[in-house]
């Protein structure tokens, strides 16, 4: 199993932890590569298949690309570099997943140059293809399994399993100690799926369009298992944490029952839709530290727009919630979608300064996926090159492989200026680019974080941001 991410903060590949616990449960054997820990990647690959001759080599991509039209920073041609020194080292298959893969498959494993490609889950399906390659089953059998057939790609249907059917998660192919070091955090999921139906929205895609909840005491022994490894702040890999509500509150009470609540801190994403006080004041009593909304707009005929199923008293509600709970939580907008104008820009800026989150994070421009609503939408449009609501990779790029957004052309060919002059220099808002005079938003090799970790700094980055702006906040 090959990590080629090496953007810095670290961030787990939390999809080799998960496909370990089953490869290694069916009596195989596994090695990892993780390449975010090593100076030189391809004499890592070199060293290691040099001790071995590994049955296949899975390599998982978590990201295409960073999803910010300020930067649209493709991450295929690295991966796909990796993917070749590989191919240098060994006649083994190569196959690639993950959720990043997941969202494209076909033409992501055509420029790879894998052998094959899992979409969706990757647990039940790799170790499936294992077998079949030793000659156990049926290699086209495999659920997810994307691979070439003549001159033609075939894909099979997902697998969408039971997740409480899978084997107890003991995340011991990672070292997340370190990872936790210089990470900051750790994460780990109660569910997958997600059955909202949200105009732009990839998860759906990616992880299935039905909810598949783990049991609330899965999840808390898997907490404890990273407790036992010296971690104790972790970040729920949720759509939204509170769809279904009942199911959030019962992962709540038995992480409060075992008293998990009072070891570690926990981050989560969830949406206002039906985000009631009761649930926010279990959440604070099982740990949770901060929670970052999904809220896209404050502008009611856009969130209708977008798909969404709340509305501007729904975030008003929310953050009444969250405050009278003791909840840190941001507002996350996701600006420039079909319908949008400066009008209701102004209108979602000014309302969010109304109520006035802790933080509140700026995207300006909508990535496009295929299989969403929005994908569809462009198509229906017709040329992508002659559309005038697209920036970035339009040409030949019809699959939206390659970064491409959705910005509306109503916001006129100054918008970033003008969304920063309504934020104002105001510091409650990260935004794209430097010139709203605010902290930058953008993750991906963030040395100002990269930092804060390195002196002790955990949680979500969002939450150590806004603490690194307050030096009366603890780490």
């Amino acid at each position: 199993m090959v990590n080629p991410n090496r953007l810095r903060p670290a961030v787990a590949p939390l999809a080799l932890d998960y496909m370990a616990d089953l490869v290694l449960s069916q009596g195989m054997r596994v090695r990892l590569v993780d390449l975010c820990f090593e100076p030189d990647p391809e004499a890592a690959i070199r060293a290691s298949l040099s001790e071995c001759e590994p049955l296949l080599v899975a390599l998982t991509l978590r990201n295409s690309d960073d999803c910010y039209l300020a930067t649209s920073e493709d991450f295929l041609p690295g991966f796909a570099q990796i993917a070749a020194a590989i191919r240098r080292h060994t006649a083994a298959p190569i196959v690639v997943g993950g959720s990043g893969y997941s969202v494209c498959p076909g033409p992501i494993l055509e420029m790879v140059g894998a052998d094959y490609g899992i979409a969706g889950d990757g647990e039940v399906p790799l170790a499936l293809l294992a077998a079949a390659l030793r000659g156990e089953g049926d290699v086209a059998a495999v659920p997810g399994l994307v691979w070439r057939e003549g001159d033609r790609l075939r894909q099979n249907a997902p697998w969408l399993g039971p997740l409480e059917e899978l084997p107890r998660r003991a995340r011991a192919l990672l070292d997340n100690r370190r990872y936790f070091a210089e990470g900051g955090q750790a994460g780990l999921e109660t569910k997958r799926g997600c059955d909202r139906s949200c105009l732009y929205c990839a998860d759906p895609v990616g992880k299935g369009r039905r909810v598949r909840p783990r049991t609330p005491t899965q999840v808390a022994d898997e907490f404890e298992v990273l407790l036992s490894q010296q971690v104790d702040h972790f970040h729920l890999c949720d759509s939204e944490f509170n769809l279904p509500a009942d199911h959030a509150l019962a992962v709540c009470g038995e992480l409060t029952c075992r008293g998990i609540g009072g070891r570690a801190r926990w981050y989560t994403y969830a949406t206002p839709a039906g985000f009631t006080p009761e649930l926010a004041r279990a959440m604070r009593r099982a740990g949770c530290a901060g929670i970052n909304f999904g809220v896209d707009s404050g502008d009611d005929a856009m969130l209708a727009s977008l798909g969404r199923e709340f509305r501007q008293a729904d975030l008003w509600e929310t953050a009444r919630a969250c405050r009278e709970a003791g909840l840190m939580f941001m507002y996350d907008l996701l600006l420039g979608g079909p319908g949008e104008t400066r009008e209701s820009v102004a209108t979602t800026i000014d309302l969010i300064k109304r109520i006035s989150p802790p933080r509140a994070g700026v995207s300006l421009g909508v990535r496009i996926y295929a299989g969403t609503a929005l994908g569809e939408q462009v198509r229906r449009e017709g040329d992508m090159e002659q559309n005038p609501n697209l920036r970035g990779s339009v040409e030949n790029n019809d699959e939206f492989r390659a970064p491409v957004f959705y910005l509306s052309s109503a916001l006129g060919g100054d918008a970033p200026e003008y969304v920063a002059g309504l934020v104002g220099g105001d510091q409650r808002f990260f935004f794209p680019t430097a010139e709203a005079g605010t902290e930058a938003y953008n993750y991906s090799d963030n040395q100002r974080l990269v930092e804060a970790i390195r002196r002790g700094y955990r949680g979500a980055y969002w939450d150590i941001l806004r603490r690194l702006a307050d030096p009366d906040e603890v780490r």
